[in-house]
């Protein structure tokens, strides 16, 4: 069993089309099905039934599935255990974020980081910070930088760095833009535009107004608070948005509550080696923590 077709049928069975893992693969479709052919022969098993154009895992390949990534995880693994013997920082790191971390936090420790390792080639992919979770347990990333989960899976090492207060803020010609001072439940009679239903970020909003025993009226939803930040200032409701992304299209909304808080970090698989790159951005990491506890002091 080689790891090229492992590798071909974990392409597949997540994107569950030949064609599109032929492309993350870099390869020609026939490529692609050669190697599953190949595998379906070696396990003894067809691992995919092909109706039209949907493909899907068989029994057996589901049960293939899991025990494929533990394999590619422990060939990576090894690999990096060994490159990491030399003590060079090189090779290639994934490392996923989110749009506002990547936007908002990394860029200054990136362009320290590139310039400090200029042999690293770094896979930065941006995703949703649940995305960037999934993707760490399942191997395929090896660092994360992301909102962090409020329980976080004990198969992770997660470590914040930042804390990022959320202020109440509506656009300048909405209704609550005029008062001097708000409870928390003026805001339920308004509707609101926040992060999806399944982002940690909408999770810790919505916590906040039930301990109250609130519910918050969404009207809309986004994943990018970049967009949400538009969708305030235009007046389609309220939100709750970072400190740095506040200017003069906004007014925050005077609720004498505790601050919202969420928090960013990075966070990585337990079972894995890490390669010296990551371990290098790990320290910038935790230097960018140092620096923001003191100045939270």
């Amino acid at each position: 069993m080689d790891t090229q077709s492992l590798q071909a049928f974990v392409a597949v069975a997540d994107r569950e089309s030949f064609s599109l893992a032929a492309e993350a693969l870099f390869l020609t479709q026939p490529a692609v099905s050669k190697r599953i052919a190949a595998l379906e022969d070696q396990v003894g098993s067809r691992l995919f039934d092909r109706i039209g154009r949907r493909v899907t895992l068989t029994e057996a390949g589901r049960l293939l599935l899991p025990r494929a990534r533990e394999i590619l995880v422990m060939v990576d693994d090894s690999r990096r255990a060994l490159a990491n013997l030399s003590g060079d920082v090189g090779g290639s790191l994934t490392l996923a974020t989110s749009h506002h971390i990547g936007l908002h936090r990394l860029p200054p420790l990136l362009k320290t980081y590139t310039r400090a390792h200029p042999e690293v080639r770094l896979d930065l992919r941006f995703l949703d910070s649940e995305q960037a979770y999934q993707g760490v347990l399942d191997g395929e990333l090896e660092l994360a930088v992301v909102t962090l989960a409020p329980s976080p899976d004990p198969r992770l090492t997660v470590v914040p760095v930042w804390i990022d207060t959320l202020h109440f803020v509506c656009g300048k010609d909405h209704p609550l833009a005029g008062s001097a001072s708000l409870p928390l439940n003026a805001l339920t009679d308004h509707d609101a535009v926040l992060p999806g239903p399944l982002t940690f970020t909408r999770g810790i909003v919505v916590d906040t107004f039930a301990r109250e025993g609130l519910q918050v009226r969404v009207s809309l939803s986004t994943n990018y608070l970049e967009t949400l930040k538009m969708m305030v200032a235009i007046g389609l409701g309220w939100s709750v948005l970072p400190a740095s992304m506040i200017d003069g299209d906004l007014h925050v909304l005077p609720i004498p509550h505790r601050p919202i808080e969420r928090p960013l970090g990075y966070l990585f698989h337990k079972s894995r080696t890490l390669s010296n790159a990551a371990r290098s951005m790990i320290a910038m990491l935790d230097e960018a923590r140092t620096h923001d506890a003191r100045r939270r002091r």
